[in-house]
């Protein structure tokens, strides 16, 4: 029997997730073979151009791809949105900064737009996931999400102990969604793939596959957040809410609720204070010896500025548990960048997995590469954030008109990894975008280099740990 498509019709108060394979192949196939043929053609027409003009229909292909990538992924919703909020975040070798902009831009709509379910659908998804009526479980429940994602949104609610709480409760149909997706990932970079011939898209669909495959299950994010918890717990600036696992399941997840201010209002704060937050996020993401785990969704909206001044940090769905031997050779490997050490840089990087042929790359050119597109990491002195400066490095990693670049379409990235270098590149535009100011590269080599503490808040966090350890 012909498999058939979902039937319940979309309303203002319930989105619809299809879930059947055919419509939902359909989409993806007709998106690619439409904008592949487009593609084709401008890259034949680029054979009769002069560089500036190749480049700028080029990124006007580019723009036109992202955004019909970002309107068919954001109908269909589901693991669809999350695959392109991912590329969103990916650095496209070969695009110009205007390309790279225009296509991030796009893609990143997505976690805006992502859609809202009216209450009836979510309680059903509450009651079968806990096993019990909704008031039997909370006290009360706001039947008005206050946040959404892309796969599930996040309502207010009471504990029958009086503790607020939120609630965050997965998207009805969203798993058959993510299964159908997952399986189409490889049309999508096809076509990611003619846009940028230099990335590694076997590496990128392991990972986000990977990913997205355990951010479905609120279980496993249960267990990632309770380990933060236990971590940092009574830590003097960063705060994890507590899971409540009474509460909780495959597809609800309840923690304690936060109140404090949003990025957003933080950005327009003073200097001591938006330096002070930076900072904190800074640390708080760099963190890694004593979980291993590299969290993969830095977006601000996962933090926010509490009254007491301490900040709060939400969303462990997107996490990797890396083995502590490449840890501690992508520590070592921080170490040979900032020491300006060319044979240990290429030696690290062999070991770790960057450079398939290791003979085929100069130690001191691959040194400068890797120096010049992260500096803001290694060269010491106060460095005041900014969008422009952040372009101009976004530029330098990935741009045809770096020295390096035809050295970088030869590199690979090790899965273990890829979020790794996500994480760093989301706070450091975050960063960037907050304005914040530091010595990061003295702050950074508390992390990787084991050195004494360089701030205040460092002073305060190494007396915290020496009193739990």
């Amino acid at each position: 029997m012909a498999e058939a498509e979902e039937s319940r019709e979309e309303t203002e108060d319930s989105p619809r997730i299809r879930t059947g394979r055919i419509g939902r192949t359909a989409g993806v196939g007709g998106m690619v073979a439409g904008q592949g043929l487009r593609w084709a053609g401008t890259r034949l027409a680029n054979l009769t151009r002069g560089e500036e003009r190749s480049q700028q229909a080029t990124d006007d292909r580019v723009a036109a791809v992202a955004v019909q990538i970002a309107k068919q992924l954001g109908e269909m919703k589901g693991a669809a949105m999350k695959i392109g909020q991912v590329l969103s975040t990916v650095e496209m070798p070969g695009l110009s900064e205007q390309g790279q902009e225009e296509f991030r831009a796009a893609l990143a709509k997505l976690r805006d737009d992502a859609p809202k379910f009216g209450y009836e659908d979510i309680r059903k998804v509450v009651e079968d996931d806990l096993g019990k009526p909704v008031d039997r479980a909370f006290a009360s429940f706001e039947e008005e999400a206050f946040a959404a994602a892309s796969i599930g949104q996040v309502h207010r609610a009471v504990t029958h102990e009086g503790d607020p709480v939120a609630v965050k409760v997965q998207y009805p149909g969203v798993a058959e969604a993510v299964e159908i997706d997952l399986r189409n990932l490889h049309l999508i970079l096809r076509l990611v793939k003619r846009m940028a011939p230099g990335l590694d898209v076997k590496a990128v669909g392991g990972e986000i596959r990977e990913r997205i495959s355990e951010e479905l299950d609120y279980e496993l994010e249960a267990q990632n957040h309770r380990a933060l918890e236990r971590a940092f717990e009574g830590h003097p600036f960063a705060v994890v809410p507590q899971v409540r696992t009474r509460l909780s399941g495959r597809r609800v997840l309840t923690t304690d609720y936060l109140e404090g201010e949003r990025f957003e209002t933080v950005k327009e704060m003073d200097e001591a204070t938006r330096d002070r937050y930076g900072e904190i996020v800074f640390r708080f993401f760099f963190d890694r010896e004593r979980t291993l785990m590299i969290l993969g969704d830095p977006h601000p909206g996962n933090y926010l500025l509490l009254p007491d001044g301490r900040v709060g940090f939400l969303d462990f769905g997107m996490v990797r548990r890396i083995p502590a031997e490449h840890f501690e050779r992508e520590r070592a490997l921080g170490r040979a960048i900032a020491d300006r050490d060319a044979d240990a840089v290429h030696g690290l990087m062999s070991e770790l997995g960057y450079l398939p042929d290791p003979d085929q790359f100069d130690p001191e050119a691959l040194l400068d590469q890797v120096h010049t597109g992260a500096r803001w990491l290694f060269e010491p002195g106060f460095l005041r954030l900014d969008p422009e400066y952040a372009r101009e490095l976004i530029e330098m990693g990935g741009s045809p008109r770096s020295p390096h670049y035809e050295a970088m379409k030869r590199q690979t990235m090790p899965p273990a990894s890829l979020l790794m270098r996500r994480q760093e590149g989301l706070v450091f535009v975050t960063l960037a975008e907050l304005r914040a100011g530091a010595d990061w590269a003295r702050i950074a080599r508390e992390y990787f280099a084991g050195e004494p503490p360089s701030t205040e808040l460092g002073r305060i966090e190494k007396e915290y740990w020496d009193s739990v350890l």
